[in-house]
């Protein structure tokens, strides 16, 4: 009888290939000059090539840190990193879509809005955010001490909740100018007893 060499590589040996794989891939990509680039590369360029990818990183990262800034109530953060053209995609109780919220002050307006019924409201990053170009997206969890004034809820002021959403933004020239967010307005509601 003939084995058959599995076809599945366990997995620490997987682990260990792939690590020189995406280096070299990001070796190839950071070197390689494209088709229309005719110009001798030299290990300077690609250095800095390198390093400005890293800064875009960097920036974007700090962009996003500012984000979740802002929504816990640092409001001072909002013209750095919100365009005037920003635009909101969103599900709102009131049954609007979130394009009335326009521009710094119509998002600042709406989430101080959103802390009136939560002023204690801390957001946190639950998963490190995902970065493709242009777009960016958090995975976050929110908890706050509800005071009152949320429709329809009869829960007491004092009760605790946590909600968790997800943030997608667009960026151009250095500010968020698009939002969808994704809220667990089901766990919120429940726990404010508004259902």
């Amino acid at each position: 009888m003939t084995t058959v060499p599995s076809a599945r590589t366990p997995r620490r040996h997987r682990a260990r290939l792939l690590v020189p794989v995406a280096l070299a891939v990001l070796v190839c990509t950071a070197t390689t000059a494209t088709a229309s680039d005719t110009s001798p590369r030299t290990p300077a360029a690609t250095i800095t090539d390198v390093r400005s990818h890293h800064d875009g990183a960097g920036r974007t990262k700090a962009m996003l840190d500012d984000w979740i800034r802002l929504w816990n109530g640092d409001f001072d953060r909002a013209p750095g990193i919100i365009s005037p053209s920003f635009r909101v995609h969103a599900a709102l109780l009131d049954g609007g879509d979130g394009s009335s919220i326009r521009g710094v002050d119509g998002l600042v307006a709406w989430i101080a809005q959103t802390r009136a019924a939560f002023p204690d409201l801390r957001f946190t990053e639950q998963v490190a955010p995902l970065v493709d170009g242009r777009y960016a997206s958090v995975r976050w969890t929110a908890t706050g001490t509800y005071v009152g004034g949320f429709p329809g809820a009869e829960a007491a002021p004092g009760t605790v909740v946590t909600f968790t959403g997800t943030d997608t933004l667009r960026m151009r020239d250095g500010r968020f100018v698009e939002y969808w967010v994704n809220t667990d307005t089901l766990q919120l509601l429940t726990q404010l007893k508004a259902l």
